[in-house]
């Protein structure tokens, strides 16, 4: 029985298996193959080195994934709390209006924020329309920023709610009895218990900020050029595919890096460790 319960535990993760193989584990070795190899596929550290030149775009899309998902937190984590705390019939509707712009594609949504930002966009037609001067939105990194807080804010409310929403309400009655008032209780039992949901979130919205390009392309009007922009463009060329796949390691190096290191700071139970 113990041997046709383990064959068939091993048959239901083939298929997750092969996947894993074919589309993480074999995409990761190609670009690590390119990444140290010239374009006569001869073992060199050139690329590596020079990724020197593109210290400024590095630095430029952390600081940007960095703002975005810090604004996240700031708006997500009381949204959150709101939605967890309403009623069912609310909760319910909220995570509607959360989910609907996500049901749509982020090519099609960072489209439609143009057309809100633009020079000439509804936004900038509307203030001029009662007076007032034009906001010059897209091609700025407002914009780039706003833009990647706009479709990746789900990502942070969704994680911290669930985990709220689950909380055991003894602890909050316990809390009361012990004597503490609304604000002790938020930030010595509510904050502690939700920081496994804070740390997916946080996770869920650096990683896709910081390797985004299509929301820099639109939004920043080719004025910006952060990694994802950059990888992309060194791809068109066969000539600087090479360095493309080593700045693409590096990213896959700084994500895993990023990820391991929250990750440190939570524990199964939601709990900080010390």
């Amino acid at each position: 029985m113990m041997k046709g319960r383990s064959l068939f535990q091993k048959m239901a993760a083939a298929p997750h298996i092969v996947w894993a193989v074919l589309f993480i584990v074999a995409p990761m070795l190609f670009v690590i193959y390119f990444a140290f190899t010239d374009v006569n596929g001869k073992f060199s550290f050139a690329n590596i080195l020079s990724l020197s030149q593109y210290s400024n775009v590095f630095v430029l899309s952390i600081a940007f994934a960095l703002i975005a998902t810090v604004v996240c937190l700031i708006i997500g984590y009381p949204l959150a709390y709101f939605m967890a705390k309403s009623k069912p019939k609310t909760q319910r509707v909220l995570l509607v209006l959360l989910m609907l712009p996500m049901w749509c594609n982020l090519l099609i949504r960072t489209y439609a924020l143009m057309a809100l930002l633009d020079n000439g966009g509804l936004l900038n037609s509307l203030l001029e329309s009662v007076g007032l001067n034009k906001l010059y939105i897209v091609g700025s990194d407002f914009g780039v920023i706003f833009g990647m807080i706009y479709d990746f804010l789900p990502y942070m409310v969704l994680p911290i709610y669930t985990v709220m929403s689950k909380l055991d309400k003894r602890y909050m009655e316990a809390s009361a009895d012990l004597g503490c008032n609304s604000f002790q209780t938020m930030t010595k039992v509510i904050m502690p218990l939700s920081v496994s949901g804070v740390i997916s979130g946080i996770t869920m919205v650096f990683v896709p900020s910081i390797s985004t390009f299509y929301i820099s392309q639109k939004l920043g009007a080719g004025k910006i050029d952060l990694v994802g922009d950059t990888i992309e463009r060194l791809f068109q060329n066969l000539s600087t595919y090479n360095v493309g796949a080593a700045i693409s390691l590096i990213m896959m190096i700084l994500i895993i890096i990023s990820v391991s290191i929250m990750n440190r700071f939570s524990d199964d139970d939601g709990g900080m460790i010390i």
